[in-house]
């Protein structure tokens, strides 16, 4: 019977994992973008004993808890390194790609790749809402995606950078306009 009751203490305890992130880690959240690790915790739910990463977004003032299993299948990811910042810049230089398709397809998709947590996904959103100084004026709902996305976009270059929000905003709108002065 004694074996009995050490197999379960045993079984109830999970043996430590290495875990892909660390506390005061910057990681990117598909669906809300840039955010800090602030801790690990143990929290019970449904009677289960779950391990979750403790992520801070101090911009929107809201706090995430991500299991520590399902970060990794949920999107949650590393920055970006300082190639694929680059990258993601030179996208803005490009020729913008505006289907003719109806608005609200291309709201969906445009909104898809900004949820999508890819850094060259949101950087051609930026690029293909942007509006140059002689083009006609954006509807509000193509400003709202156009500003979501060059958020996401500044917070995550800001964070690889270490850039405030001001300075990566600038250096992003400033990529921008090298295209309309070519």
């Amino acid at each position: 019977m004694t074996n009995k009751a050490t197999a379960k203490t045993k079984a109830a305890k999970p043996a430590k994992r290495k875990l892909d992130f660390k506390p005061k880690q910057y990681v990117v959240y598909p669906a809300h973008g840039v955010g800090r690790i602030v801790g690990v915790e143990e929290q019970e739910v449904a009677g289960v004993s779950l391990e979750v990463f403790v992520v801070d977004f101090e911009k929107d003032k809201m706090t995430l808890r991500v299991p520590t299993a399902k970060a990794k299948k949920v999107g949650m990811r590393a920055l970006s390194t300082p190639d694929a910042v680059k990258s993601a810049l030179q996208t803005l230089k490009g020729r913008a790609r505006i289907k003719r398709t109806m608005w609200s397809r291309r709201a969906q998709e445009y909104e898809a790749k900004i949820n999508s947590g890819s850094l060259i996904s949101i950087a051609e959103v930026v690029r293909d809402l942007h509006r140059a100084g002689g083009q006609q004026e954006q509807s509000y709902s193509e400003r709202q995606l156009y500003e979501a996305a060059l958020d996401r976009m500044a917070r995550e270059v800001g964070a690889v950078e270490k850039l405030e929000d001001e300075e990566a905003v600038a250096l992003v709108e400033e990529a921008l306009q090298k295209v309309e002065a070519a």
